[in-house]
This record gives structure tokens, sequence and C-alpha cells, in this order.
């Protein structure tokens, strides 16, 4: 079985979604759109596919079986439900939507259409994070204590105009992160920043305290505003304390000396994350009738986190869930 695949936008990520199709045995790369045209021909033949000239004509065409949504936050809704109407399974980044609305409207069109669609929670396929919730299920970290999930990676302005507050960008990740290891928050408080040369107005700095379910604490931390080059550094860390063990997974298990989009060198574990998951999609979801590690209603709860962060920030106070 070959699954054909279709990529609705050609931003940066798409390179790694390119990527993970290309190195799936049971996936073919068929085509792209992007609304820049000159992007969509370059990137249609740096990944040697078809370049579309319209969402249109690619969701309309047979020769598709799945799309990848990876276009801008503001614009995932109504890809995702054009895609599920078409009849294409969907692969959804994340932010999956603006709203916890938008969010049950993609699933709402999932369940008419009969078609998968599935957040890219990309970290939750990571080895190292599925290993850490082997560990807690097992009992051999003990009763969970502590979770940390820390992000400092200094985006220029040019580059942080282009996303949502790192609220939305980044602690998005923590939020589904925390979920999967040590299960849904009660509370939270939070604070935000601005800290760059004044061009863009949009918080990227902020931290979360959350009170989890069975008592625990996690603290999320992102950051757009610098870099961490410190020994044992911060530039993503997942850190999870029990009271019998603990364990971590950071982006610096595995760094490259060639240039990446905001850095002299490349984070290559964040790489294989999207890998794991566009392989898992395909191989997994698709070919196996397999449920995801992570589904529209955890994405769900995911937006109802960031929604209560930005409210704690906005009141200056813990904020219920």
């Amino acid at each position: 079985m070959i699954t054909r695949i279709g990529l609705y936008g050609a931003g940066d990520i798409a390179d790694l979604h390119a990527a993970g199709v290309q190195g799936c045995d049971g996936a073919d790369l068929v085509g792209l759109f992007d609304i820049d045209k000159k992007r969509s021909q370059e990137k249609s033949i740096q990944y040697n596919c078809k370049s579309y000239d319209s969402a249109e004509s690619m969701l309309s065409d047979p020769a598709i079986d799945a799309v990848f949504v990876l276009t801008p936050l503001e614009e995932h809704c109504e890809c995702a439900v054009s895609a599920l109407r078409s009849g294409k399974h969907v692969l959804l980044e994340k932010p999956v939507g603006s709203t916890i609305n938008e969010i049950e409207e993609i699933k709402a069109a999932a369940k008419e259409s009969g078609k998968l669609c599935v957040p890219v929670h990309n970290y939750l396929y990571e080895d190292s994070v599925i290993r850490t919730r082997e560990l807690l299920d097992s009992g051999k970290l003990g009763d969970l204590v502590a979770i940390y999930v820390f992000y400092n990676i200094h985006h220029p302005e040019e580059v942080a105009q282009r996303y949502p507050g790192v609220i939305r960008q980044i602690l998005t990740h923590h939020a589904y992160i925390t979920c999967f290891l040590g299960g849904k928050p009660r509370k939270a408080m939070a604070m935000a920043s601005t800290i760059n040369d004044g061009t863009v107005a949009k918080e990227n700095l902020a931290m979360a305290i959350l009170e989890l379910e069975g008592g625990a604490l996690a603290h999320l931390q992102a950051s757009f505003a610098a870099d961490d080059h410190a020994d044992d550094n911060w530039t993503f860390k997942i850190k999870l304390i029990g009271t019998a063990g603990s364990t971590r997974f950071s982006h610096a298990d595995w760094v490259q000396n060639q240039k990446a989009v905001v850095h002299s060198h490349t984070y290559s574990a964040y790489h294989y994350s999207i890998l794991n998951t566009v392989r898992y999609f395909i191989e997994e979801c698709i070919e196996r009738d397999r449920a995801p590690l992570s589904s529209l209603e955890d994405a769900i709860t995911a937006q109802k986190i960031i929604e209560v962060i930005e409210s704690s920030v906005r009141e200056g106070k813990a904020v219920d869930l």
C-alpha cells in the first residue's frame, strides 16, 4: 500500500515533513500547494513533486490520499475542514486551531468524513518521551513530583513576527507534553513579557506553573528572547522527577554543525520528532488503523490550557481549568 501525500503550505516546516514522507517506504509525496507561487515552484523542484495551481486542484485530485496542513495558524481550521470534506486524511500542524470552537469544527468534519485528522504533537513520538511514559506507567519513577519543560531559542524579530507569541507557538507543545506525561492540570498561574527591539508586540517570554490532578507541579517556560548556550543548556528540555527516579530529553541530544533558520547549528533531535510523527501517521494510523498518540480531543485540552494561561497573564492570578 502506498499512501499518496499532498502538502498544504510550503514554509520552513514543510522541509521536515517532506523528508518524513520521503523516509517512508509506504508513502509518496505527490505534490504541494502554497499561496506563494514562487515558493511553491521552488519547493516542488526541491522535493521532486508537483506544484498545484490552487488548493482546490490539489484537494480534488484523486491521486492524493492524505494532506498535511502546514499553513499559518489562522488558516488551519478552513484548510483542514476543506481537506477532510474532500475525502483526505489530514495531518495537522500545531497549534491545531485558534479557538476551542475551531478544533471542535475540525473534529466534527473528521467524524462526518470518516477520515483521520491527527495533530502534529510531535514530541510525543520521540523515543525518550515514549520511554518516560512507560517508566511512569510501570512505577519505576515512583509517584510523579514535577515536570519541567523549557525552551530558549532566540528568534530575530523578522522570524518571530511570522508566529503567534510564544504562549501559543511554544507553550502548546509544553501543554500536550504535560498532559501526556502527567495528566490534566487543575489550575495555572502564568506571566509573560516582551524583550526585543520593539518592532514585534507579541510576547516572546512566558512562564507558567500548573497544578496537576495528582498533586504534582509542572513548570513550563518558553522564550524567543535569547539563546541558552551554557553547559547542559535549556535550549529545549523535558525533565521529569518522581519519588523513585528521574529522566529527561533535550534538543542537545543530537546537534549538527549546519546552519538552521535561527541557529548557526541544527538541533536534529527536533527534526527526528517530526520524522517520527509523519511515519507513525502513515505507517501506523493509516496503514494499520492504530490510534495516534495524541488526538483532536487532546488538542482541545491543550487549547484549554493555553487559554487559561492567557487568562492568568491578563488577570495576574491563578486560574482554574
